[in-house]
Formats: structure tokens, C-alpha cells, sequence
């Protein structure tokens, strides 16, 4: 594959069109056109297509975008870290993959450390489905995924699987649902309005097991992969809602809520992922380190 042809594709896609891509680049559109054509020819497929005055993605253009985009922000990083300008103001970059289902503020917790190390940091997050992130950490697009589980035998990733912090579980409601509420915690949950985790969720597992075992049938009003968007309707009175024990203040304050009950046999845990020809990484380094010393127990 010629890098030049795919440096004219990545500018056009970027662009939005050949004539401005070639107005940028400084050759005539013709000859931008004649050399992605090439690049069609040598990958088999079409990238581009006409989209009135300008270009759109195919499906495989779009994944040749990524692609792209992680090359030349690779040959970026590489330029600089070897001139002799980059070698002073080097940054180490970390791009880190958060599992939706991991709340905003453990994740900075469990991160932290890592802007803590020597070397100047430039952290990436990207959040996803656990099963897409671990996908883009096989093919070494991540650093680390943050998940609320682990890595399970199954799948081919080679990976590793580090135990950052645990936490037990609280439910939350909003003042002018709880008047309506009665009976001690936890048998008024029993037919109550609930939020709950995705059906994929290991909390959301765990949370329909403590449920069977204590007999209660609460009334489902809506499944969440996305914890703040779990906590947003809650917060609006639309029913409880579970979150770690241990955000009970920001939880409170964020959302205008009060803590029902604590469940200290429901345990939620964080893991870091890192595929095995990163486990040196400075960040994953500090990151593990620092959970060894304290978790999140609360």
C-alpha cells in the first residue's frame, strides 16, 4: 500500500471533498481523484462516493479512516519524539478505553495516578461497549480498558487483568418519590419504581440475583448502559437507582438525591485490562500500583 495515496485519502475524507482537498494539498483535483483511485484499486474496495458537491465515506472508507487516523497520528508522534525540538517537550501518550458502564468519577479516581508520572502525559479516553473496547485493545489502538469486570477466559484477546478498586452499592431516590415509599429498607423495594443497569451489566447480574434471594419484585421503568443517563432519570424522580456506596456525596449532591440503603453484599469491581506488550507502561504502571495501595472500598 503507497502511504502517499492513503495521505490523499485521509485529507479528502477530512476535507469533505476532492477540489478542497486539493486547494489544501496544493495538486489539481484530478490528480488527488487518479491517486485514491489507486488506493481503491490496491485495497479492493471503494472509499469514497459522490455526495452532491462533495464526498462521503463507504463503510470501508470509514473503517480505512481510522485507520488512517491512528497512522498519521503515530507518524506525528514519532517525528516529534526523535527531533531534537519533540525530545524536550515530549509527552507520553496513554489512550485509555472506558467501559460505559463505569461512572464519570470512579473512572477519574482509577486514572489519576496516571497524570501523576514523570513524563508529560497526554491522556485519550474513549468510551464503549466493553466487548468494542477490548477489540481496539487487541489490535493495540488502547493502552487500558477500565471495565466493571474482567476479562473473561473466553474470549482471544491476549490481555491481563488488574483488580483496581471495589465498592459496595447504595440506592438512591429523589425526595418526592421516597414520600410515597413505605416500610424499612429493603422491603419497600418490593413493587417500587426501578432503574436499572443493561441486561450485559455484571452489576446488573449480581442486582437481579440480591433481588431473587430477598424476594423482592420491584416495577422496571428502564435499563441503562450509560450510569450518568441511569442517574439523570433518577434524579428526576422516575424511580431508584443503585451507584457505588462510595460517590454517595457527589451522587447526592449531582442529583438532588437521598440515600435509601446501603447493600454491602453487593460489591461493584473495577479492572484494568492492558494487553501483555504494554504491562510496562508508565501509566498502567502507576495506575496498578496505586490501586494495590488503596482501593475504593468504602
Amino acid at each position: 500500500m503507497n502511504f502517499k495515496h492513503l495521505h490523499y485519502f485521509w485529507a479528502a475524507a477530512k476535507a469533505g471533498g476532492i477540489v478542497r482537498a486539493g486547494q489544501q494539498l496544493h495538486i489539481t483535483p484530478q490528480t488527488l481523484s487518479a491517486q485514491i483511485k489507486l488506493l481503491e484499486g490496491s485495497l479492493g474496495c471503494q472509499l469514497l462516493q459522490k455526495s452532491g458537491r462533495g464526498v462521503e465515506l463507504t463503510p470501508e472508507g470509514r473503517t480505512a479512516l481510522s485507520y488512517a487516523d491512528q497512522i498519521f497520528s503515530l507518524g506525528a508522534e514519532l517525528e516529534a519524539a526523535v527531533s531534537s525540538k519533540g525530545l524536550a517537550g515530549h509527552s507520553l501518550t496513554f489512550r485509555v478505553g472506558i467501559a460505559d458502564s463505569v461512572p464519570k468519577a470512579i473512572a477519574y479516581r482509577l486514572l489519576e495516578p496516571a497524570l501523576g508520572v514523570p513524563e508529560q502525559v497526554r491522556l485519550i479516553c474513549h468510551e464503549g461497549n466493553f466487548r468494542d473496547l477490548l477489540a481496539q485493545l487487541s489490535v493495540h489502538r488502547l493502552d487500558l480498558v477500565v471495565a466493571d469486570e474482567a476479562m473473561g477466559k473466553h474470549t482471544s484477546v491476549k490481555a491481563f487483568n488488574h483488580t483496581l478498586g471495589t465498592t459496595a452499592m447504595s440506592f438512591y431516590i429523589a425526595p418526592e418519590l421516597k414520600r410515597a415509599f413505605a416500610g424499612p429498607f429493603p422491603d419497600c423495594l418490593d413493587g417500587a419504581p426501578m432503574l436499572v443497569q443493561g441486561s450485559t451489566s455484571a452489576m446488573r447480574q449480581r442486582l437481579d440475583l440480591w433481588l431473587a434471594e430477598h424476594h423482592l419484585r420491584p416495577r422496571l421503568i428502564g435499563e441503562f448502559d450509560d450510569a450518568a443517563l441511569l442517574k439523570a432519570f433518577g434524579g428526576e424522580g422516575r424511580g431508584v437507582f443503585m451507584s457505588p456506596s462510595v460517590l454517595e456525596e457527589e451522587t447526592c449532591a449531582q442529583y438532588g438525591v437521598e440515600v435509601l440503603g446501603r447493600v454491602p453484599e453487593l460489591v461493584e469491581e473495577f479492572f484494568g485490562i492492558s494487553p501483555e506488550r504494554r504491562i510496562t507502561h508508565p501509566c498502567v504502571a502507576a495506575i496498578t500500583h496505586a490501586a494495590r495501595a488503596k482501593f475504593l472500598r468504602r
